[in-house]
């Protein structure tokens, strides 16, 4: 029995050192050659290279900590250290709707307003609207986290592979403060997010319906070329949760 639990977590952490190792080369590859690659730096293609990156840090702030716990015969981690793992979980996390909500988009204004795309989507837009996307889920989980540096913790035993949520439960007093707030962030940065995403596609399934041929065929193959990205980001990002 002793033997097959020890196979067992050996399994597990190759497996998830596999995982993370694909994400890192895989994603990274596709960055560079982004990078490299003059004629795909575009709003399109950057906001895919943003979303693979984001994929790399999100991973990067899980995998190495739950490979160690794995090889360790006690999990154990400091107060300050689980406060900055579960900031950066939701930081990226939230990121990630944005960045989505960004690429939806420059869709929909490549398709809807082809004549005015290149006076909206600047280097400027692209490049506030990255920096949006990561400051604000920043600026955001910052605020909980600051606050609940200095609490008392009552139990010391975390239900979870990694910190989050379940980090609240610890403490001596639960805040209703902190829950409200972080219900309200979960709308702003996810929610909402998620409803400008579904309005922007199907505004654009509507304008391609209702136009001619040309632009149908323009507009699915931007969203295809977009989706390939995504999918390709989506599979890895389901693979590491499989795998941990």
């Amino acid at each position: 029995m002793l033997m097959y639990d020890e196979l067992n977590v050996t399994y597990i952490t190759l497996a998830g050192f596999t995982a993370y190792i694909l994400i890192i080369c895989s994603n990274s590859t596709i960055v560079c050659l982004i990078w490299i690659h003059k004629n795909l730096h575009e709003p399109m293609y950057i906001f895919i290279a943003a979303l693979l990156l984001n994929s790399v840090l999100f991973s990067t702030a899980i995998y190495p900590k739950l490979l160690i716990d794995f090889l360790s015969e006690k999990q154990i981690i400091s107060q300050p250290a689980c406060h900055c793992q579960c900031f950066m979980y939701y930081t990226f996390l939230m990121s990630e709707f944005f960045l989505l909500s960004a690429m939806s988009y420059d869709r929909y204004v490549s398709i809807c307003k082809p004549l005015q795309y290149p006076n909206i989507m600047t280097k400027t837009t692209v490049s506030i609207l990255m920096v949006l996307a990561w400051i604000v889920p920043a600026c955001q989980m910052s605020v909980p986290v600051l606050s609940n540096m200095n609490k008392k913790l009552c139990k010391f035993n975390l239900k979870g592979l990694f910190c989050n949520s379940a980090l609240n439960n610890l403490y001596c007093v639960i805040s209703k403060a902190s829950m409200v707030y972080g219900v309200l962030a979960l709308i702003n940065c996810a929610l909402l997010p998620l409803i400008f995403i579904l309005f922007t596609y199907i505004k654009i399934f509507i304008i391609a319906y209702h136009s001619s041929i040309a632009v149908r065929k323009k507009g699915c193959t931007d969203l295809f070329t977009t989706h390939t990205g995504f999918i390709q980001y989506y599979i890895f990002h389901n693979l590491r949760f499989c795998s941990g």
